[in-house]
This record gives C-alpha cells, sequence and structure tokens, in this order.
C-alpha cells in the first residue's frame, strides 16, 4: 500500500479486509487468536489516558496477551495514512482518543474499509458530562497536559518527594501533605513518587532498629502520617532477594524472620500509640495502596471540614 495518500483516496485503495495468511486448522487458528491479538491505540495526545484505559480492561480477560502499537500525537491525516497502512498489514482491534472530527471520520471509514472495529473509549464519558452539564464539548487535543496550576503542583511534589525520602531532611516534613512510614522494603518509596505524580507531597521516613526516629515526625499536625506493613514472611524473602541482586551475603539480621517480625511488630505498636493509620502492603499494587493512602488523605480533611 502507497503511504502519503489523503485519507479519501485511502478508501478508495483499499478492496476489502487485509489478513496475514497462517496455514492453521481452525481449532490452533481460534487458541492462537484467543491468546494473542493485534491492537492498535491511536492518541492525538500522549496516550496515557487510552493505554490507562486500555490496561484496566485488559485485566479482565485471563490469558490474553495483546500485541501493542500505539500511536501518539496524530493530528494529520498524514499521520492517519501511515497508520491506517499499518492496520492494514497487521488488523485488529482499534482504540482511539481523537477529538478532530476530521481525523475521527478518516479513522472510523478506513477501519470499516478494512473489516476492523474500532471504538472511540472517550465517547461514552464526553457524552455523559455534556448532557448532564448542558454544554458542548470543546474538542481540544491533549487538554489535560496544560501548563496549567495543577500541572505545576505535580512538579512541585517530584520536588519535595525527591527530597525527602528515605528520612532526608526531617525539619521538612511539616510542608508534606502526606508522610509514609515503615520498616525497610515496604514500598515507602515507590508509593512516595506514585502519590508525587498524583500531586501530593509525600515524605517518607523508615522504620529501622535500634535507630531514633527524627523528632519532627511527631510534632506534625497537619500531614496525614500512615504507617505501611507487610508480612514477615513475604518482608524476608524481599529483603534477600534485595541482597542477592546486590551480590551481598544474606547471612544477616537484616533476612531474619524473627528480628524482621519484631520489627513489624514494633512498628504497628508505635503506629497504634501515634493514631497513624496503617496499611497491609502484602497483596497490593503501588496503585491500589496509593488509591488507599488518597482516600484516608481526602475523608480526613472533609471531616476537618
Amino acid at each position: 500500500m502507497k503511504k502519503g495518500l489523503t485519507g479519501n483516496n485511502f478508501l478508495g485503495f483499499s478492496k476489502g479486509p487485509c489478513y496475514p495468511c497462517y496455514s492453521r486448522n481452525p481449532q490452533e487458528e481460534m487458541q492462537f487468536r484467543m491468546a494473542e491479538f493485534q491492537l492498535h491505540l491511536v492518541s492525538d495526545s500522549t496516550g496515557e489516558t487510552l493505554q490507562s484505559m486500555t490496561k484496566a480492561a485488559l485485566v479482565q480477560f485471563e490469558g490474553i496477551t495483546p500485541v501493542e502499537h500505539i500511536w501518539t500525537l496524530t493530528r494529520t491525516v498524514r499521520q492517519l495514512d501511515d497508520i491506517l497502512d499499518s492496520i492494514a498489514k497487521k488488523p485488529g482491534l482499534v482504540l482511539y482518543t481523537l477529538v478532530s472530527k476530521e481525523m475521527r471520520d478518516v479513522l472510523e471509514m478506513g477501519c470499516q474499509r478494512l473489516g476492523v472495529p474500532c471504538v472511540s473509549v472517550m465517547d461514552p464519558v464526553l457524552s455523559a458530562f455534556s448532557n448532564y452539564l448542558g454544554k458542548e464539548i470543546r474538542r481540544l487535543p491533549g487538554r489535560q497536559h496544560a501548563l496549567d496550576k495543577e500541572y505545576f503542583n505535580r512538579i512541585e511534589a517530584l520536588n519535595y518527594t525527591m527530597a525527602h525520602d528515605d528520612g532526608q531532611l526531617p525539619d521538612g516534613l511539616q510542608d508534606a501533605q502526606i508522610v509514609l512510614v515503615g520498616v525497610s522494603r515496604t514500598s515507602k518509596t515507590p508509593t512516595s513518587f506514585y502519590l508525587a505524580h498524583r500531586g501530593y507531597k509525600t515524605a517518607n521516613v523508615p522504620i529501622v532498629p535500634d535507630i531514633s526516629l527524627p523528632p519532627p515526625l511527631f510534632k506534625l499536625n497537619n500531614p496525614l502520617v500512615v504507617g505501611l506493613t507487610t508480612s514477615p514472611e513475604r518482608l524476608s524473602e524481599i529483603r534477600k532477594n534485595r541482597l542477592l541482586s546486590l551480590k551481598q551475603t544474606v547471612d544477616t539480621d537484616y533476612v531474619d524472620r524473627e528480628r524482621i517480625k519484631d520489627e513489624v511488630i514494633f512498628a504497628r505498636k508505635l503506629c497504634t500509640r501515634e493514631g497513624w493509620p496503617v496499611i497491609d502492603v502484602s497483596r497490593r499494587s503501588v496503585e491500589e495502596t496509593a488509591a488507599q493512602i488518597i482516600t484516608l488523605y481526602h475523608r480526613r480533611h472533609q471531616t476537618a471540614v
């Protein structure tokens, strides 16, 4: 297929579905298609929204492996020509977030001619907002990435979190929105940075045996302090793998389960004494842990109001 054609020329050029030739029997073909399929994600912005929605949907289907083709910053018909060319060579499900009517029409009609499904993932949400608010959709691409106050708040949060990681600069804890505490390897740092990316200034302080916690931690009246914990067995394995990755000996109290059990018990008692909520991260992803922390944060502020 020739590149550089306009959308309309492309539509006239393709006569029907274009599928690769496979020499599989019907049962093998069905098993293959159930396990793996081509997935084209087309966005006029960074594609983050589209990828997040796709990921959330795919986890509901076991044993499925999409071969993703990600097309971002798609804002001209010439770009769509190249994308449609690739779709023709590797046909599969097409999901898109395009706000331009012309671009949407070219993509949808091209996919229709190729015989592949094409879905605008944002349409139901935009329509619901438009109907409820009684306002027209502006059709402006990438507006969620504008350099607005929210954007600069996220940058400020990231800068703060980097400076206050792992107990650094404890005198600045009062400036945090969220402070995470916990023994070593309870996902304090990754959770802190995820929260910072969401716009929350987050510090984290490790609870280390025989080392006093910084006094400012016990004088906080504004930040939400949350304890992170996990099972001693899981913690021992995580620490052991950490030492092995660093090519260090695992014959140390750092991975001893009885010693770790004492650490976890001490940390829980400390949080109970100080009235800090505790989250067990044993079976939670960083995103799930952060979501619960955000819920606690907003609930606390709503109660304060």
